[in-house]
């Protein structure tokens, strides 16, 4: 009796976990855990559940009522799959690690409808799935993670990313978008990131950065350390805006070291060192105004010809009505023998004639 007494008692700890009360840390590392342990220690404030085969996390995996001091919990490296609603619905929880998890679905409410007080968010090489990035796009913007302020989606092969999937993210403070496969921003907006201090955009695929994303760079008070390396940047006439912004500003880290990878003539060259002269821009012609003078050439052009086909009917005019002449005179010795013809076929005395051809 006294044995179960102790097992069931707070200070207790699962099989196959290591616990340390004084320091508050349970950890489940490498113990080939399928489900959550359900007799976790409530004293705990930092949980390791990782290198397990551990797929799906239902509602209520982590029991608040339990765990109200969890507040750091490690997930990574398992192989989990799904995420439901409220299953990490945790009162006290400040950072979640969920990388190195091949997720296939997240559930929008996962945190709770109530909001979370998380502020450090993990997912690198979790978002393999784009339905995925779309829950957690839902996620965010549905305003749960409002505390959030530090996001790390690095190492998850994105190319683009959902519109306005930071909108609602007032106090973040550390973005990491490194080491994918992002070909533009175009579509990102960090309007909204005023407490923003840090973006890490390198090893992507940017080929150019354009007038509005920086714009919105300029207009973040707090933004002082951006990372654009090892990106494929396009120099080209397009890539002058982008140059300008470099020479004058001071948000971006290493700038020094950004060069071109196209056009092959301009390969290896540092960003920095451009100029008008390297990429032999000319200035661009209003398309309306391009469009008017083409107009206006081809209606030139239509008038010579015109004109010089009426020289040369006025210049042939006596051999042109000699012409038409003849083809009158031919079409009527063609008409008059058809008529004739005619009035034969309607004699019968001819016709009777033509039948006995032999007399």
């Amino acid at each position: 009796l006294l044995s179960c007494s102790s097992a069931q008692q707070p200070g207790g700890c699962p099989d196959l976990c290591e616990c340390s009360e004084p320091a508050r840390t349970v950890k489940c590392v490498n113990r080939n855990l399928t489900v959550v342990p359900p007799d976790l220690p409530s004293y705990v404030r930092s949980l390791f559940i990782t290198g397990n085969p551990l797929t799906h996390l239902p509602a209520g995996a982590f029991s608040a009522q339990r765990l109200p001091d969890l507040g750091a919990l490690n997930l990574s490296g398992n192989h989990l799959q799904s995420v439901d609603a409220d299953a990490l619905a945790l009162p006290a929880l400040r950072q979640l690690d969920l990388s190195g998890n091949a997720l296939v679905s997240l559930s929008p409410q996962a945190f709770g409808e109530g909001g979370s007080p998380l502020e450090e968010l993990a997912l690198r090489g979790t978002l393999r799935n784009h339905s995925v990035l779309l829950s957690l796009a839902a996620l965010l913007q549905s305003g749960a993670l409002r505390n959030l302020s530090r996001l790390e989606l690095a190492d998850n092969g994105l190319v683009l990313l959902p519109a306005g999937i930071f909108t609602a993210l007032p106090t973040l403070r550390h973005l990491d978008l490194s080491n994918n496969s992002l070909v533009g921003l175009q579509n990102v907006s960090f309007q909204g990131l005023g407490q923003l201090q840090s973006l890490n955009l390198s090893n992507n695929s940017l080929g150019m950065l354009w007038n509005t994303t920086l714009a919105q760079f300029r207009s973040l008070p707090m933004l002082r350390r951006i990372d654009l390396g090892r990106n494929t940047w396009v120099c080209d006439c397009a890539i002058e805006d982008l140059v300008a912004w470099l020479k004058e500003s001071d948000q971006v880290e290493g700038k020094e070291a950004l060069t071109c990878a196209y056009p092959d003539k301009m390969l290896g060259k540092a960003l920095l060192k451009i100029n008008g002269s390297d990429l032999n821009c000319s200035v661009p012609i209003d398309l309306p105004s391009q469009l008017q003078t083409s107009y206006v050439f081809l209606g030139i052009v239509l008038a010579l010809i015109g004109a010089i086909f009426l020289l040369v009917l006025y210049l042939n005019r006596k051999g042109i009505k000699k012409w038409m002449h003849n083809i009158r005179d031919a079409c009527r010795d063609h008409m008059e023998g058809y008529h004739y013809r005619y009035e034969i076929n309607a004699d019968p005395r001819l016709t009777n004639l033509g039948s006995n051809s032999d007399v």
